[in-house]
């Protein structure tokens, strides 16, 4: 049973839903329409309101329950030692890759006021002794020193430009032979309904971002 709590929460803030209000705006120049309302782009908006961002973090946190199966159940970790998750919140998908994963330890890479709240939940799934909590913005640098790369729903907050700037950092924190690996909604090709095409428009009204079809993020790793 996974709660959504967190997830409603957010969807339903006012701020929110002032930033949908003008998602007609948001298609029409295809920016998002947060710097114009807030004065600043959303994760620096994020930082000054508190409030929102808790709701923030534990929203992501709820949607992480949803990928922590299936990417635990489709990928084998067994042959790492060291497992870096790449602006992983609070570090749920990190805890459950660790408990499926007995010998490997861990690194949770974030911003300061985010990784600040880790620790309950690393403690709560019984896996802080064995993760190391690194604050800082992978614009800047990634932590070294893993044998694989995780990075959720992380490449889908940034258009283009910026996310070939994280994966840089990234591909230069791992060096030669090491494993990047990108857990994202990826896009069908056809024009039916997807969830993945609603996300794209909550990345484009709150991050100035989109999601991507499978081609477009290998021409991203190219």
């Amino acid at each position: 049973e996974v709660s959504m709590r967190g997830a409603a929460r957010f969807l339903g803030a006012a701020q929110h839903r002032e930033h949908w209000s003008h998602l007609t705006t948001a298609i029409r120049t295809r920016r998002s329409v947060v710097p114009a309302l807030r004065g600043q782009p959303i994760f620096e908006y994020l930082a000054e309101e508190k409030e929102l961002d808790e709701i923030f973090n534990v929203a992501m946190t709820n949607m992480s329950e949803l990928a922590v199966p299936p990417v635990v159940a489709s990928y084998d970790f067994s042959r790492f030692s060291t497992i870096v998750d790449v602006a992983g919140g609070h570090g749920r998908l990190l805890a459950a890759i660790l408990n499926a994963t007995p010998h490997a330890r861990g690194i949770l890479f974030d911003q300061p006021h985010v990784v600040a709240d880790a620790p309950a939940l690393l403690k709560q799934h019984g896996v802080a002794d064995r993760v190391r909590v690194v604050a800082g913005s992978f614009f800047d640098s990634v932590s070294e020193g893993g044998d694989v790369y995780v990075l959720k729903h992380i490449i889908h907050d940034w258009a283009d430009d910026q996310a070939l700037q994280i994966l840089r950092n990234v591909r230069r924190a791992a060096g030669i032979g090491k494993h990047v690996l990108l857990v994202e909604m990826v896009l069908p090709e056809h024009d039916r309904d997807h969830l993945g095409k609603l996300l794209d428009l909550e990345v484009l009204v709150e991050f100035d971002a989109r999601e991507r079809t499978a081609d477009g993020y290998r021409q991203l790793l190219r």
